[in-house]
């Protein structure tokens, strides 16, 4: 399972009930990696790690598919279900220009024993504003709230 710690970029949104201590669950967990020949190639074997399927509303456990860094270098998303649960991988999520654009504001949350690079706050928000989703617009107001409380707390330190 290591490798597949390892292989991703960016975490957009984690399968939480939390987010810094608001209550926005998203039931899944976004990545958005490094397009780099290396990166797809860790990026395949986590997923065949972790029994990853494409989701399909008609087969619940998701349709077999070739996971591989050649499908991951031409697809663009990819929404996967795995024995943990589904798992989404956008290479550009809408509004930002992908992983070198969110690499730059990442906050690192400590996940076991990795440091996991994690979208900014502000990278988050900018991708559900550009999304414009029902369910990304209804959580814009939290996220937003929570902006201007960790603005206050950096003012006061």
């Amino acid at each position: 399972m290591r490798s597949s710690r390892r292989a991703f970029g960016s975490v957009l949104r984690r399968r939480t009930d939390s987010f810094s201590n608001a209550n926005l669950r998203t039931g899944d967990v976004d990545v958005c990696p490094s397009r780099t020949p290396q990166n797809l190639a860790k990026l395949a074997i986590a997923l065949i790690e972790l029994g990853a399927r494409i989701r399909a509303p008609d087969s619940p456990s998701g349709l077999p598919f070739t996971c591989d860094a050649k499908l991951f270098a031409q697809m663009e998303p990819c929404n996967l279900t795995t024995r943990f649960g589904d798992f989404d991988v956008s290479f550009r999520p809408s509004g930002t220009d992908g992983y070198p654009d969110l690499r730059r504001h990442a906050v690192d949350f400590e996940l076991g024993d990795l440091m996991v690079p994690t979208a900014s706050l502000d990278d988050i928000i900018r991708s559900k504003q550009a999304a414009a989703r029902p369910k990304d617009l209804a959580q814009l107001p939290t996220l937003r709230s929570l902006g201007r409380l960790a603005a206050k707390r950096k003012k006061r330190h």
